[in-house]
């Protein structure tokens, strides 16, 4: 498990409207989780008891510490706070915990890496007995992708990779871009990273989420109130992406295997 993307979190201002767009664009239900979770709101595909995603709502003391809407992803550690003191001593930083998750849940920790760009670690407590079914990796509302934009790809590459084991796999010549760089873990493939250039902003992580049909995504992006920021774009492999931003400029994306 360490190294694998296992849950990925979308801090709001407004759950509502979130709700509603994420609804309207990739068919999520959404299941408010009350006490102990405070205003916390599991996304699911429909069909499936298994949550794919959660939402945070950002309180005025949140906010106030300059939180702002976005997506996050949280990255399987074995040991929490050995890979945090790991992290800082490699030159990331800490910005929350370790901390226990109310109910049970995990332990997790909230941190950047060298460059700026924020992750969770997170080490969930095994539930006994079987997990509740999940849609089908691949399938309309998973998340299939993860994609960093990197203050420096060597460097953050090599923070990364011993942090949590991810191989290089196919690396892409994008030109005047530079080198896209796809990692795997364990000969599965994970994601790509890329050094940010000067218009993509602050170094991040962005998230590709599946949907059946690029084009049909594209238009309900624009229906729910979203703007699609670039695509329709066919990449290497044959799928199509887009890449958006939600009503409260939260960045994201999509994928799919047909236009």
């Amino acid at each position: 498990m360490q190294g694998s993307f296992i849950w990925y979190e979308l801090m709001s201002a407004d759950t509502a409207a979130a709700t509603a767009f994420y609804g309207a664009v990739v068919g999520w239900e959404a299941k408010p989780q009350g006490e102990p979770h405070g205003d916390y709101t599991i996304f699911s595909v429909p069909g499936f008891e298994m949550g794919v995603a959660g939402m945070m709502a950002i309180n005025p003391d949140m906010a106030c510490s300059g939180a702002r809407p976005g997506w996050i992803g949280y990255i399987a550690a074995n040991d929490v706070d050995a890979t945090v003191a790991e992290i800082v001593a490699t030159g990331g930083r800490l910005l929350k915990g370790p901390e226990d998750i109310p109910g049970g849940i995990g332990r997790f920790a909230v941190v950047n890496d060298p460059h700026g760009a924020v992750f969770c670690l997170f080490r969930p407590n095994m539930p006994e007995g079987p997990l509740p079914a999940s849609a089908a990796p691949g399938s309309q509302g998973t998340f299939g992708w993860r994609e960093l934009y990197a203050g420096n790809r060597e460097a953050d590459f090599a923070f990364y990779s011993r942090l949590f084991g991810w191989e290089k796999s196919l690396a892409v010549d994008m030109g005047d871009m530079g080198i896209y760089q796809c990692f795997d873990l364990k000969g599965q493939g994970l994601g790509g990273m890329m050094t940010a250039t000067p218009d993509m902003g602050p170094p991040t992580w962005n998230y590709y989420i599946n949907v059946d049909g690029i084009e049909a995504a594209a238009a309900r992006v624009a229906a729910a109130g979203g703007k699609v920021l670039h695509g329709p774009q066919e990449v290497p492999g044959g799928s199509f992406i887009l890449n958006c931003l939600d009503r409260e400029g939260a960045l994201f994306s999509l994928a799919s295997m047909t236009r």
